[in-house]
């Protein structure tokens, strides 16, 4: 059996260091993303978990789940496992939104909890193979994921948990970096929810709300900085059908710009980007003032001397 050398180059790059290893496998350098910054997030959805809790709530609105995430970063997998056969009638709100689903048999026909098992393998296996991907997302309450969550920060992955209070247990909760109660998540709005309705066209008003709400978001995930394409890219990956140009907007910024006298917003110039900084009055709430018309190019000239003589976001 011959040895594998590795070598490891210090910062600098003045000082290898050398050393062998009869059995020396793939070496991964991947570490989650630091707080701030854009995650790339696999979710891991045990649903028959999720039902013991959803007797103390009127409906369950994937929705919610899925808006807080996507404020954390992009989501590349979406997986929930169960025995659908017995929660058919929330099948179709998770195809809706774009959720694989796995079927696994009920206990009683296998002697042991599959979904867990296969839950399991599958997030380890992509936490292996899928070195972008920096961030778990686990939605159970089940204390028996909690070597998974172990397993997965040895290998330098950022794990969040998120299940319903009644039937998560502490040690799970504890042992993520972050867990999320379902409880605590901010309703999505109606037309956003309703998956299976007909897709009605974004008022000014909702993206208003969509641009405070997403503000906040950031701001929650320790964003110091919010700048204006930040925001855009938020927005976009939380409502993909968002568009300012179809709300008669010539620019990013021009919407910004109305949303900051509406007193929605507030906007700074990055003196070196020359770009805007977006943030909310301190006293702001949730609710969101009546949108105006989109600015006509004949309307009078606004005290905007800072804005005219800068590069707009696009």
């Amino acid at each position: 059996m011959s040895d594998i050398a590795i070598v490891l180059t210090l910062p600098g790059g003045e000082h290898p260091v050398s050393a062998c290893h009869p059995r020396a496998g793939p070496i991964h350098m991947s570490s989650p993303a630091p707080s701030g910054q854009q995650r790339q997030l696999a979710v891991f959805i045990d649903f028959e978990n999720l039902a013991l809790g959803l007797r103390a709530e009127s409906s369950f609105d994937i929705g919610r789940i899925l808006d807080r995430l996507l404020e954390k970063g992009k989501v590349i997998v979406k997986v929930a496992y169960a025995d659908w056969h017995r929660f058919r009638a929330h099948t179709h709100a998770l195809h809706a939104n774009g959720i694989e689903l796995i079927e696994i048999p009920k206990r009683s026909s296998t002697g042991k909890n599959s979904a867990d098992i296969r839950l399991v393998v599958d997030a380890m296996d992509l936490s292996w193979n899928k070195e972008h991907i920096d961030t778990f997302v686990i939605v159970s309450g089940d204390s028996d994921f909690s070597p998974l969550v172990s397993k997965l920060k040895e290998n330098g992955r950022h794990v969040i948990g998120m299940g319903m209070r009644a039937s998560t247990s502490p040690l799970l909760a504890n042992g993520c970096d972050e867990f999320i109660y379902y409880e605590d998540l901010e309703r999505a709005p109606a037309a956003a929810s309703d998956a299976s309705g007909p897709q009605v066209s974004m008022t000014k008003d909702d993206a208003f709300r969509l641009l405070a709400d997403t503000v906040r978001a950031l701001k929650r995930e320790n964003f110091e900085v919010v700048q204006a394409s930040l925001v855009k890219d938020t927005m976009k990956r939380k409502r993909p059908a968002f568009s300012e140009a179809s709300l008669g907007y010539g620019t990013f910024s021009e919407m910004l710009e109305d949303a900051e006298d509406a007193h929605l917003v507030t906007l700074r110039r990055d003196e070196r980007s020359r770009t805007y900084m977006v943030n909310v009055p301190e006293s702001h709430g949730q609710r969101v003032p009546a949108a105006r018309s989109a600015p006509s190019r004949e309307a009078a000239p606004r005290a905007q001397s800072s804005r005219t003589s800068t590069p707009r976001e696009s």
